[in-house]
């Protein structure tokens, strides 16, 4: 009787799972290019294996998309800019950290940048919008659910168009617009701002900091996305916010777990899939990797990457780093695509492209220098790789500093740093067994779960597809305004209560205070003899 009891959880996942795969659905999926694209690829596919249709909507140039799928259906619009301009635009931002000029010159380099960004942002969810063909189509297929990374909020305003469901896969929003969007708490007292470095225990100093970057935070939120604003209004034919847009998510799946994360108030339409994108290696290496690992020897190996925007860096720079690396007696693995530093020892090799996960996996890896690119992380972390961090841009500072915070890696600051400076933290990581034992223990805590990211994924847009959205986990602060969500009319109704109270409850002790002071202040008359 009792294997009866225990089979039963796996065999409801079975009729869960069949269930799942006789109702296949239509879906419509908005991603954003590159690194994004490569983490929401691998749900795109598991959905299309469980039977459902995938219609995929890219402008014509792209990088990682591609052209063709067996997995989707693929359809691209026509775009203002070319292939040539737009891979020099990325790998513009990917040079730009490592550009030594002054403070003032680099913010306006920086702001010319971001202005750029958006306006060919905003350009391209035009043409997606005004494409008529296109959105003709997209009407007359009467999709599910859409699945969206909402960084570029062109995806949203399709759905508000066609009426549909939306599921949000996404790391955060810039100025954390997101949890504004969501109505999840965020007090600044304990959860530290974007781009701050700081931890969830702030001193004084930087809990003051940590409430007026808020400020400048609302500046960027309105410079990025009131283009998108006007628009969407224009589109829709009606007035729209950006935070309007991003509070119709019916769930967001978030890439982040609170192994790595600080603890925080969330909302019930929030799921966590951090470390979706680091399923466990089950493939042997490519032959020349193989040997390379074979040849390292007890030493084993570092793996080097600093992400796919970033593939060379200044000769100063790279000699800097080459100089650091000969100083060990691993094997690095160095992911590099400029001119070879003249300084290379023989123990770095530069290859083009490197299998990260699966070097990662085996056994040999002592190190792991990393971007702190949200995937890189989490790919150190699933396979307990303690890892020196070399944050470029965006959330990789503070993804650095989480990392560093749990023991389980050194932060460097990639344009201070010496030769001497990356030899010291590669040494570290490798030689103190703290950073070993520490890393293990996060691996041990992220992979203790009762399902794998990629399922729960899978699971929450199937269940929006089934159900029309997921109204029932949708809070009723959406429906009030400012003054009601902060219960400032109920706090000014009990304040005038308390007040006309108290007014005459004195008003009655004056009154009653004359008639009793009155009274005994009565003059007597005088006795006549």
């Amino acid at each position: 009787m009792a294997s009866i009891f225990v089979s039963w959880p796996v065999s409801g996942f079975l009729l869960l799972t069949l269930f799942s795969l006789g109702e296949s659905g239509k879906l419509l999926v908005v991603p954003l290019d590159g690194s994004h694209w490569l983490s929401m690829l691998p749900v795109v596919e598991e959905l299309r294996q469980r039977g459902h249709e995938i219609v995929l909507v890219a402008p014509e140039i792209n990088i990682h998309i591609g052209t063709s799928s067996q997995d989707y259906t693929l359809k691209t619009y026509r775009v203002s800019y070319t292939k040539e301009y737009f891979e020099s635009h990325i790998k513009s931002l990917g040079t730009f950290v490592f550009n030594e000029q002054s403070f003032p010159e680099k913010m306006f380099t920086l702001y010319q940048r971001i202005s750029n960004l958006t306006e060919m942002m905003v350009s391209t969810c035009q043409n997606f919008l005004y494409d008529r063909e296109l959105m003709q189509y997209l009407k007359e297929s009467h999709f599910n659910a859409l699945l969206v990374d909402p960084a570029m909020p062109c995806g949203q305003i399709v759905a508000e168009y066609l009426s549909i469901p939306s599921v949000f896969f996404m790391r955060a929003i810039p100025c954390t617009l997101n949890d504004e969007a969501a109505l999840c708490p965020s007090p600044t007292s304990y959860i530290p701002r974007s781009f701050t470095g700081y931890t969830d225990k702030m001193l004084f100093s930087q809990r003051v900091k940590n409430m007026l970057i808020t400020l400048p935070e609302m500046w960027l939120c309105h410079f990025i996305y009131s283009p998108f604003e006007r628009l969407a209004s224009q589109f829709l034919q009606r007035e729209v916010t950006a935070l309007e847009l991003f509070s119709g998510a019916s769930v967001w799946l978030l890439r982040y777990d609170f192994v790595v994360e600080f603890p925080r108030p969330v909302m019930p339409n929030m799921v966590f899939i951090g470390g979706i994108n680091c399923a466990e290696s089950k493939k042997s290496l490519p032959q020349e990797f193989q040997k390379l690992v074979d040849d390292s020897g007890e030493h084993g190996i570092v793996v080097f990457s600093l992400g796919s925007m970033v593939s060379e860096i200044p000769m100063k720079k790279a000699m800097a780093i080459a100089e650091a690396l000969g100083t060990v007696p691993q094997t690095v693995l160095w992911r590099y695509t400029g001119q070879a530093p003249p300084n290379l020892a023989a123990n770095t090799k530069l290859i083009k492209w490197l299998p990260q996960n699966d070097l990662l996996a085996h056994p040999k890896a002592r190190a792991f220098i990393t971007h702190a690119g949200s995937h890189g992380i989490y790919e150190g972390i699933c396979n307990a790789v303690p890892m020196v961090l070399l944050p470029l841009f965006g959330d990789q500072m503070d993804n650095a500093k989480r990392i560093e915070s749990r023991g389980a890696g050194v932060t460097l600051n990639v344009l201070q740093m010496t030769a001497q400076d990356l030899s010291n933290a590669l040494k570290t990581v490798i030689n103190d067994p703290s950073y070993k034992e520490n890393i293990s223990r996060l691996s041990a805590l992220h992979l203790d779960r009762p399902i794998h990211p990629l399922d729960l994924a899978v699971h929450w847009v199937e269940f929006v597809m089934r159900h029309k959205g997921a109204p029932h986990l949708r809070p009723a602060a959406h429906d009030l305004n400012w003054i009601q969500y902060h219960s400032l009319d109920v706090i000014a109704f009990l304040l005038a209560v308390v007040s006309v109270t108290l007014f005459i409850v004195i008003k009655c002790c004056c009154f009653c205070g004359r008639k009793c002071c009155g009274q005994k202040r009565r003059p007597q008359k005088s006795k006549t003899h």
